[in-house]
């Protein structure tokens, strides 16, 4: 569902909407409040729109951050692909080039994992990513058990650090907001819905404005941390313009 933000702007478009009629009928059949009951109860409102204001915020910081961490793996591993397709050079020429052919394949696989929105699709990618991995770990072991001098050491560390990227990554794109953040800003937003009903007895515009601004900032709390849901994306510019000045191999 969170993989939806549309989803979840209708789902908490309905639910406060629901909650800011069901206080605005608790507030028909309750009885007149006297000054001193009013004031505490506006109090009581304005601390708990304060919260939920509060919660809000601390939930959109949450899903920023994230969305940043996703966006900066992206450029770490472009940086470490492109960094190994140098350091290719470095081995005797006929394992050079198939180093350089893999991270090509490579390189393509990655730019699809951004770039996939089916997880069946996405399930085929992550298969032959697994599988290429290990072709370039088995690429450069030959030459480096040949030859286990320094500078090869250093091909080890730069395809050390090309697989250690996708997992990294990967962990990025799991780490999302947990559900109890979402399910105490719905809570809140509800029990503010139902003090803003009780009060708005007759001011009927009261009634659809703070439904309809939570939602949409759900919305877009959701979008922003949804990896492949809604409209914001991490694109792949990065891995896309390695892509374009990775010359052919044997050029």
């Amino acid at each position: 569902m969170l993989d939806s933000p549309f989803v979840v702007f209708a789902m908490m478009l309905v639910a406060q909407w629901l909650a800011v009629h069901a206080g605005r009928r608790l507030g028909d059949w309750a009885r007149t409040m006297s000054d001193g009951e009013r004031k505490d109860f506006d109090v009581i409102q304005a601390a708990t729109l304060t919260l939920l204001g509060l919660i809000l915020g601390f939930t959109f910081s949450m899903a920023v951050t994230r969305y940043d961490q996703r966006k900066n793996y992206e450029e770490a591993e472009a940086n470490a692909i492109g960094t190994e397709f140098v350091r290719a050079d470095l081995m005797p020429a006929e394992h050079a080039a198939r180093v350089r052919d893999l991270l090509k394949h490579y390189l393509d696989r990655r730019i699809a994992f951004y770039l996939a929105a089916d997880s069946r699709h996405l399930g085929r990618i992550n298969d032959e990513t697994t599988k290429t991995q290990a072709e370039l770990w088995s690429s450069i072991l030959p030459a480096t058990k040949a030859q286990p001098d320094p500078i090869l050491a250093l091909v080890v560390s730069g395809m050390n650090d090309v697989l250690n990227s996708q997992g990294y990554t990967q962990a990025a794109w799991w780490n999302r907001i947990p559900i109890a953040a979402w399910a105490m800003m719905g809570l809140i937003a509800v029990a503010a819905n139902v003090m803003v009903g009780y009060s708005a007895r007759r001011r009927r515009l009261a009634l659809f404005v703070l439904p309809i601004v939570v939602a949409t900032a759900s919305l877009l709390i959701a979008d922003i941390d949804s990896p492949r849901g809604g409209l914001i994306h991490v694109p792949p510019q990065n891995l896309q313009a390695l892509s374009q000045t990775m010359a052919p191999s044997g050029k």
